[in-house]
């Protein structure tokens, strides 16, 4: 139990309570035990100072406002955006996200967003700052079933073609375009340029900043390039080696095979001098924790760590898709990891796809927004069903109504789809243990989100 201590003068009665234990038995109550003392060993019933973190999030929804011209503003609250609807100023656009239309003109004016892009295979940060705040950010999350759907379209293809007596030669009809990309890289860059899209749709973005790579991998080769900003001063070329090294290391040190977990750092010669092979590039080191550096060269364990590590293959991923950048977007500029890390280590920020693209956007200390979650779907879902009367195969040409992840109401109740069978007849809800349907006569109404899928 808390000991009773000297009591405290002249404490506001007016402010909201806080929690004064993590004991239950005390906190089971919103009001004090002693109402006429406060005690020192109690936290004061003042209102904390808001801190970064979850503490000094925005809370409250924003909405897309557009012009009567169709042109994107800067959002406003809820509250507003419901004066407008009624008072029939505005109309709705869509619903997820929801967007308002004006429809009488005046009161264009707007800020400079910066949207910064967290680019990757698998999830994609997002975030629109301002000078003051940040209006929006979020992750998007890619569904990586491109490869599996060109392997069972491969399959049914090569059944199909086997079944006929003569094939055509198709050997002469393979042609490639210029800037081909093979599919799967192909998609994933194009659900970068759509994100991009589609937030500009809705917000005034003025400049586009993407994070092509984790390292600059031209200064890695070449210590002498000079002429843009970030690479200036030793401290980034350094730190630009160490991310690498980090990343390609998969962030463990081969010595004492343990994570770097904010531990000073240090990088090694795998050779060591007057050997022909040593250098400084990074095919020439490793990164270790500097007390397992040092303790290497005392035991005089150099010989053990002479083979090379192996390459940073992801890497590719960027390095050819981010030429496309410039041509496929207007007023980008582009930032390496090295230099987001750097910054979010300086604003002390946690790791997050989200944290990271709200430094590119140049964001230190606005006002945060809590991030939204965008899932990315299949919309041309064409599969091989089965008569089974005749026992025929027929190929489904036509897209569902509904589609996966779509929302629909049936008895003023939502719900979400999870698949139709029965040729479109039933409409399968629920989670994957538990599945129920509905008829497709009983929904009321029904929402196609489209290849993106924002929460709700």
């Amino acid at each position: 139990m808390q000991t009773l201590q000297i009591e405290l003068k002249n404490i506001p009665t007016d402010t909201s309570l806080v929690c004064s234990s993590i004991s239950y038995e005390l906190n089971k109550e919103e009001t004090l035990s002693a109402h006429d003392k406060v005690l020192i060993c109690n936290i004061p019933e003042v209102n904390q100072p808001q801190q970064r973190g979850d503490s000094n999030l925005r809370v409250s929804n924003i909405v897309f406002v557009l012009s009567f011209r169709g042109k994107p503003l800067m959002p406003c609250q809820p509250q507003k955006a419901k004066v407008l609807l009624k008072s029939g100023k505005a109309k709705v656009i869509s619903r997820y996200p929801f967007t308002i239309q004006l429809l009488q003109g005046g009161g264009e004016v707007v800020q400079n967003i910066n949207f910064g892009i967290d680019s990757g295979v698998k999830f994609i940060g997002f975030s629109a700052t301002t000078e003051k705040e940040e209006i929006i950010s979020g992750t998007l999350v890619l569904d990586m079933k491109t490869k599996d759907r060109l392997d069972e379209k491969r399959m049914y293809r090569r059944n199909r073609r086997n079944r006929l007596r003569y094939r055509k030669p198709r050997f002469l009809n393979r042609k490639r375009k210029t800037d081909w990309l093979p599919p799967s890289i192909e998609r994933k860059y194009q659900s970068h340029l759509r994100l991009i899209d589609q937030i500009k749709k809705l917000l005034p973005i003025k400049n586009v900043i993407v994070e092509v790579a984790k390292f600059d991998i031209q200064k890695i080769m070449n210590t002498e390039i000079r002429g843009v900003e970030y690479q200036q001063g030793n401290l980034y070329e350094y730190q630009n080696i160490v991310s690498y090294l980090q990343t390609i290391q998969k962030n463990i040190c081969p010595y004492c095979k343990k994570e770097f977990k904010g531990e000073s750092k240090a990088t090694h010669h795998i050779y060591s001098h007057g050997d022909n092979r040593r250098t400084n590039r990074s095919e020439g080191l490793i990164l270790l924790h500097k007390k397992c550096h040092i303790d290497l060269h005392e035991k005089h364990r150099e010989k053990e760590f002479q083979k090379p590590i192996k390459k940073y293959e992801q890497s590719t991923f960027m390095s050819i898709i981010h030429k496309r950048f410039f041509k496929d977007i207007s007023n980008l500029h582009v930032t390496y990891g090295y230099i987001t890390q750097l910054k979010r280590n300086n604003y002390n920020i946690e790791k997050t796809h989200y944290n990271d693209a709200f430094i590119i956007s140049g964001g230190s200390n606005q006002i945060r927004s809590k991030s939204i979650l965008i899932e990315q779907k299949h919309r041309n879902n064409r599969v091989l069903q089965l008569n089974r009367k005749g026992f025929k195969s027929s190929i489904k040409k036509r897209r569902s109504k509904i589609l996966p992840k779509d929302l629909f109401w049936s008895n003023n109740k939502r719900y979400i789809c999870k698949g139709m069978f029965n040729k479109g007849k039933y409409v399968l809800y629920g989670n994957s243990k538990k599945k129920e349907y509905i008829k497709i006569s009983d929904i009321e109404k029904y929402y196609n989100f489209g290849s993106l899928v924002w929460t709700i």
